[in-house]
């Protein structure tokens, strides 16, 4: 039996009622809502104009005898529709002001007396876990999170628009067959508006084994970035992890990322592949270094880490990430072992004497990614902590 596709349309009304009876779900490794106001305000033109509005993808996941219909192409429509139903926009600056507000001494944020949804990382979820009614979802709204917008619209407009859709069956039930060909389908799709980042794309590759997920991008991760004048960026979890792996396999970096430059997305790409099948190639067996995919205690030993050692949250280049980052992470997360943190200073010490000596150099400064300076960075952060292993 082929996978099977159905096509058809609902009223935008009927969309909602799915979102809010949660017959509908945004898999986990969906991206968050990335559109703003005016985004909203056009889609919604487009409908009253009767103007043409791409479906959405649908497809029906089936685990232990229940079935989820997972979104997986049309998150950014569906939650605008939903949005102009209900009269809200997450409300960024607010949040924002409020969010400093509560942060000590430390930039340590604390949380306010009634907890905010965090409007930087939101999903449509987020509201639809408030009630199954506009009125319930309104009444548990907490002030400061959401600001409310008139995006000129009557329950008329609801009930007589309407919003295409494709529904996909997999032949197989079996889960992984599922999660594979969900995956496959995720990836190929071209999101409309909004090109996905290489790390958005690569995330839905999580759902091959969703208890890998939080080994691919532990939540403490996300505090730390490289900021410049045009442009930050988050550190990319996934990025160290297949880089060390093949570190790991040679104890060595001179066959890191052969014959990947300048396609080194499809590396970080191969990496989880092979870690969610265990296979045994390039980046040695998951299995022999996670045995029983028991990696807790060792991301604990990272974020314990990185506490211990004050490492700082914001980095004004590659360089000084890489270097803070990948002896820190081959120490805790491949070795297993901690740091001697009564010599914290003089860890950091030499971890900036180093990064110095390569900023002196202009072709590393110039073109940090060159496959020679990265494998020199991965050296030299690697020695430097090795010798405050315990």
């Amino acid at each position: 039996m082929d996978n099977r596709i159905y096509y058809g349309e609902y009223s935008l009304k009927h969309w909602i009622d799915l979102m809010l009876r949660k017959n509908i779900v945004l898999p986990e490794y969906q991206r968050y809502f990335v559109w703003n106001q005016k985004k909203v305000e056009t889609l919604i033109d487009t409908f009253q104009y009767k103007q043409f509005v791409p479906p959405v993808t649908i497809g029906a996941y089936k685990k232990s005898g229940n079935t989820d219909n997972l979104i997986l192409d049309g998150q950014q429509r569906l939650t605008s529709i939903l949005l102009a139903y209900l009269g809200l926009f997450p409300d960024e600056a607010t949040y924002q002001q409020i969010a400093e507000r509560y942060a000590d001494e430390n930039d340590t944020l604390v949380e306010p007396d009634e907890p905010l949804d965090n409007v930087f990382e939101w999903r449509f979820d987020a509201l639809t876990d408030k009630g199954k009614l506009k009125s319930e979802i309104l009444s548990n709204l907490v002030p400061g999170n959401y600001k409310y917008v008139d995006f000129n619209v009557d329950s008329d407009f609801f009930e007589k628009n309407f919003l295409g859709f494709s529904y996909l069956v997999p032949r197989i039930q079996n889960q992984t067959y599922q999660q594979n060909y969900y995956s496959t389908v995720f990836r190929n799709i071209n999101i409309q508006g909004q090109t996905l980042l290489p790390q958005e794309s690569r995330a839905s590759l999580y759902f091959l084994d969703k208890d890998l997920a939080r080994f691919f991008k532990p939540e403490f991760i996300k505090h730390y970035h490289v900021k410049s004048m045009s442009s930050e960026a988050r550190l990319d979890f996934v990025r160290y992890l297949a880089l060390l792996s093949q570190y790991h396999l040679d104890a060595s970096a001179h066959r890191v990322a052969r014959s990947y430059k300048p396609k080194m997305e499809k590396l970080y790409e191969e990496y989880i592949y092979d870690s969610v099948t265990d296979a045994d190639g390039k980046y040695g067996k998951f299995s022999d270094i996670f045995e029983d995919k028991n990696f807790d205690d060792r991301l604990d030993l990272l974020e314990d880490a990185l506490i211990q050692l004050e490492i700082q949250n914001e980095f004004t280049s590659i360089i000084d990430l890489d270097m803070c980052f990948f002896g820190i992470i081959y120490i805790t997360v491949f070795k297993g072992k901690e740091l001697d943190y009564s010599k914290k200073e003089e860890v950091l010490g030499l971890i900036q004497i180093k990064v110095e000596e390569f900023k002196q150099d202009p072709s590393h400064t110039r073109a940090p990614s060159n496959l020679g300076h990265l494998r020199a960075r991965i050296t030299s952060s690697i020695e430097i902590y090795m010798d405050y292993a315990i």
